[in-house]
């Protein structure tokens, strides 16, 4: 007589809501078929990971895997994700040569994850900076989970800044897909003219970065973009707050009655400025660094239940573009889908709290934002069988295990003490880290359509 699951997984199970000691997951083809605690029932396969923390594999709501190299980046970004327990990886639309900004593209990219990735893919859309209006019907029927626009320009076609009239456009035309519209929030003129102020007195070290790119600079993008989804009906998300006040507006918009959240990274809970003075282009982010009150507030709005998801903003550059002297020309963005699920797990630890909120914050959240939940981000039955193993203990972060190509083997966390490692991850039921090696192949993970608004 056959056994009647598949396999069980066995170990202390984390959700959003407890932790199951010596709990169990039985596992029916790719999804949990039943959750329980104390004797297993009988199964093909048993993986044992007692002692343990077996939580939802992470949902990174917001990475970029083809900023740098294009496209052929999604398997090696991936092979990253799959080794610091991220299951599910939401991709930003900003990639070389063209963003996703019609059908076309964005089933040109489908096809690259569908080749190339090792965890299960979801992608953002977004709009040309004139005349891209029109393909937003068909960028949300083609199954994106979210658009992403710009206050602030990097490149005029890659990332371009979308000016006031066209994004009230692109607004009117996302409100009607249901869909969130998440904003990188930066006022453009201020920005400019700190830096150009800045340069010609010869100030380029580190700090600089910092001074040049404000709190005011982000809060005047945070009103303007909350302003106008009020006036559109469009769910407005700051893609990257790094400051309590952004949540404070949104706060204040939702009670106007407009639909207004907003995420943080990672890094913005422990890093400031004094970080990038220590690090230099390797600390280099945007928005950056702040000082060490504003990380505080940023802890005070997410145990306040304020903060939509904590993300990686995973947008890294060639070791080589990060090491001028000269700040500005340092490329910003940092790695961080291998050292997501050990420093967030840290940082609540050393705050004395559960890890039931990294479930809750890095899996649950941004699944339910992005139209994936129960599918993904959460243990129950029905949902994948996307787990997140780790193993407690005193761990240091080392850059070199980093499983992404050679020249993006950095991390501003190098060197971190950290409370836990991650000792496996599975993917709708099978191992593919074990702690030491990706044994998923190219193609393993799937494109995932928003499955609901």
């Amino acid at each position: 007589m056959s056994a009647p699951f598949d396999k069980v997984v066995v170990g202390d199970l984390v959700t959003s809501a407890e932790i199951i000691r010596e709990g169990y997951l039985a596992v029916a083809g790719e999804r949990i078929a039943a959750i329980g605690r104390g004797e297993p029932p009988a199964a093909a396969e048993i993986l044992d990971f007692r002692n343990r923390l077996v939580l939802p594999g992470l949902v990174d709501g917001h990475m970029h895997t083809s900023s740098a190299f294009g496209w052929e980046a999604i398997g090696d970004t991936t092979r990253s994700a799959a080794a610091g327990g991220v299951t599910t990886v939401i991709d930003m639309p900003y990639d070389v040569p063209l963003p996703v900004t019609d059908a076309n593209l964005l089933a040109a990219k489908i096809g690259w994850v569908e080749r190339s990735a090792h965890v299960d893919t979801a992608l953002y859309g977004t709009i040309r900076k004139t005349g891209g209006i029109g393909a937003i019907p068909e960028l949300a029927a083609g199954g994106i989970t979210a658009f992403k626009l710009s206050t602030y320009e990097y490149d005029p076609v890659r990332f371009p800044r979308i000016d006031h009239a066209t994004m009230v456009e692109a607004f009117r035309a996302i409100a009607k897909t249901g869909l969130p519209v998440a904003i990188h929030n930066e006022d453009q003129e201020l920005v400019e003219a700190l830096t150009a102020e800045a340069r010609a007195a010869g100030w380029t070290q580190p700090i600089m970065h910092c001074r040049t790119r404000p709190p005011l600079a982000e809060t005047m993008a945070d009103l303007a973009i909350f302003e106008m989804g009020l006036a559109t009906g469009a769910h407005v998300h700051i893609a990257h707050s790094s400051l309590a006040r952004g949540f404070a507006i949104a706060e204040a918009f939702r009670r106007l009655g407009g639909v207004a959240s907003g995420e943080t990274c990672v890094h913005y809970l422990c890093m400031s400025e004094a970080d990038i003075v220590r690090l230099g282009g390797r600390g280099k982010c945007n928005p950056p660094f702040r000082t060490e009150a504003e990380v505080a507030g940023l802890w005070e709005a997410l145990l306040a239940g304020k903060v939509a998801y904590v993300s990686t903003d995973h947008a890294p550059w060639p070791i080589a573009r990060k090491t001028d002297p000269d700040i500005f020309a340092c490329g910003a963005g940092l790695t961080g889908l291998q050292s997501f699920a050990p420093l967030l797990f840290t940082l609540f630890s050393e705050r004395g709290l559960s890890p039931t909120l990294l479930a809750t914050y890095g899996a649950e959240r941004s699944a339910k934002l992005h139209g994936l939940y129960p599918r993904k981000g959460a243990l129950r039955p029905g949902s994948d069988c996307d787990l997140l193993v780790l193993e407690e203990g005193d761990f240091v972060f080392d850059e070199a295990m980093i499983q992404d190509r050679p020249e993006l083997r950095w991390s501003a966390c190098h060197g971190r003490r950290m409370r836990a490692r991650v000792a496996a991850t599975l993917l709708r039921g099978r191992v593919i880290w074990d702690g030491e090696r990706v044994l998923a192949a190219p193609g393993s993970g799937r494109f995932l359509k928003r499955e609901s608004v």
